[in-house]
This record gives structure tokens, C-alpha cells and sequence, in this order.
């Protein structure tokens, strides 16, 4: 019994720090914070073991998009009741499933046809990307994440945000919905993929019904540096996606920045190293706050 509550992180009420991830980048510019948080999660193996993971050090992860797919596939727990996916392996989905999710046409009248598919209806049909989550998250909910998820979409009947938490399913049963209809819902850029269309039941007993696309329509981080295709959604081809990996590994290396409020620039901040020696740093203080709060509830960490 102690082993499985070991598992579970601690409430921010034992600890001096609430912590929260918040994950940038949409469609298969994911990649980029997956190939981040892949290092973030290596640093804090080597400080607490490997089989930590980054569930394990923060209250709420938080996104929209595709990343809101990153958010389930780091905080949905897996038979063992420890989370289905290392960061690590958040890249290697990528790479794998990108390219039959939005497949590239090839020939001379491609770009034709992409602004064709573009004026009737979405690029992409979304048949492989349905099944692929399904594949992966199962029947798992919201409310069983290991630790607390918030995922807004966008409802294109009702017009307005609509936000799946782990917070709100203990008063609202009809947003306990499962995790892949809600990735799915949220991943559903408009142009790009169709709505996606899904019923949850109510304490009453009453069907809900949910008609879901990019959470980014109303929740979104509009920063966006990218140039030339590596600022595409789409384009997924073997190619790109690794260079978007190459981008995640490259700012690494590179100086810890700010946005100048007056010139609207990136500048570097003195003193604060490379932005990896920086989450090196950031491992540490989550790995402190984590057995602070194993302290004070009077458990040992894993």
C-alpha cells in the first residue's frame, strides 16, 4: 500500500511551491518541448532514480493543440499506475506518427490539391490520428491522471472554450471524458483536421454532447520565432521533423532569454548561463520541493 501512494505526488499544502508546466509549440512544432522535457525528465532521473518522471514533480500540466496530447500522454497512468510515456518517448511518437497523420502529397499538382482540400474542408481527414490516441490512451479519463491536467478546447456549436481539468470532474461528472476524445478534440486545428464530436454522461444520468476543435482557438502563447517550414503545422515530412528536433537540441545550448517589454526582443539575461544549465537549476528546486513535501508527510522518496 505505501509502495502505490509513492506513486502519487503530494499536495503543494506540504510543500513551499506550487508548481505548474505549461507546454508551448503547436502541431508537429511539439516537438520542440517534448526534445526540452525530454532533458528536463534525464536531470531529474539522475537526482531521484530512473523511474522518475515529470508527473511526478509538478501540481498541473497545462496545454492545448497537440501539446495537449503531450499533457495526456505524461500524465495518463499506465496499468502499473505509473505514467504510459517518458518524455523520451513523446519524440519518438512524433517522428513515428507525424507523417501518417498528415500525409505529404508529392507531384506536380500537390500544391494544388492542398489549397483545394483547404477551401472544401480540412487538409487531413484525421482517421490515423484517431486511432493512433485511442491505440495509446485507452478508455483512461481525465479524472485519472496522476497528477492534475488542464486541457481547453474549443466547442464550434456552442461557440465558446470549454476546459477538461482534473480539478472540475469532483463537481461536473460530464467533464470526466476520456482522455483520447478530449486529444483529439483538442488537437482538431480548424482547416487542418475535422471537429470532434463525442458524449459524456452527467450525475443525471443526461448525455452531453461535445463538438471540439483546437484549444488554441481562444487559449493560446501567440510567440512563434520559426521561420520557413519548420513554422508549419504540417509539414511533416522525415526531413523537418528532424530539424525541429535539431531546433529543441540547439536551444539548449543557447542563452537563457527575455522579451524586451520596450523593443519587443529576445535579449539574453546575465548571469543565468545556457537555457540547459538553467533547467539543470530548475530540476534541482524540483527536486528539492518534491522531498520536502515526502518530508512532511513523513514518507520516503522513491
Amino acid at each position: 500500500m505505501a509502495k502505490r501512494w509513492l506513486s502519487i505526488i503530494q499536495p503543494p499544502t506540504y510543500g513551499d511551491s506550487i508548481t505548474i508546466l505549461s507546454i508551448d509549440g503547436g502541431g508537429i512544432r511539439g516537438i520542440i518541448p517534448a526534445t526540452i522535457l525530454a532533458f528536463l525528465e534525464s536531470q531529474l532521473q539522475k537526482l531521484d532514480g530512473e523511474e522518475m518522471r515529470i508527473a511526478d514533480y509538478f501540481d498541473v500540466i497545462a496545454e492545448t493543440s497537440t501539446k495537449g496530447l503531450v499533457t495526456a500522454m505524461l500524465t495518463a497512468p499506465g496499468d502499473d499506475n505509473r505514467p504510459l510515456f517518458a518524455a523520451k518517448d513523446i519524440t519518438s511518437f512524433y517522428l513515428e506518427h507525424c507523417t501518417k497523420i498528415f500525409p505529404q502529397r508529392r507531384g506536380p499538382f500537390a500544391s494544388c490539391l492542398k489549397f483545394l482540400n483547404a477551401v472544401v474542408g480540412p487538409k487531413y481527414n484525421g482517421k490515423y490520428l484517431h486511432d493512433v490516441v485511442k491505440r495509446k490512451l485507452g478508455d483512461k479519463s481525465i479524472a485519472e491522471t496522476l497528477t492534475n491536467a488542464v486541457i481547453p478546447t474549443f466547442d464550434i456549436r456552442r461557440l465558446q472554450p470549454i476546459i477538461f481539468s482534473t480539478y472540475q470532474v469532483k463537481s461536473h461528472k460530464s467533464k470526466n471524458a476520456v482522455l483520447s476524445d478530449i486529444c483529439i478534440g483538442t488537437s482538431a486545428a480548424p482547416t487542418y483536421l475535422p471537429a470532434h464530436y463525442f458524449e459524456t454522461k452527467g450525475s443525471n444520468g443526461k448525455l452531453k454532447s461535445y463538438h471540439l476543435v483546437d484549444g488554441g482557438v481562444a487559449a493560446n502563447n501567440p510567440d512563434d520565432n520559426l521561420t520557413g517550414t519548420t513554422s508549419s503545422v504540417d509539414i511533416a515530412t522525415k526531413e523537418n521533423l528532424e530539424k525541429l528536433v535539431q531546433i529543441g537540441k540547439d536551444l539548449l545550448k543557447k542563452s537563457v532569454s527575455r522579451v524586451n517589454l520596450e523593443t519587443g526582443l529576445f535579449e539574453p539575461v546575465e548571469n543565468e548561463g545556457t537555457n540547459e544549465q538553467a533547467l539543470i537549476r530548475f530540476a534541482r528546486l524540483l527536486s528539492k520541493e518534491r522531498r520536502l513535501r515526502w518530508q512532511r508527510t513523513r514518507l520516503t522518496p522513491v
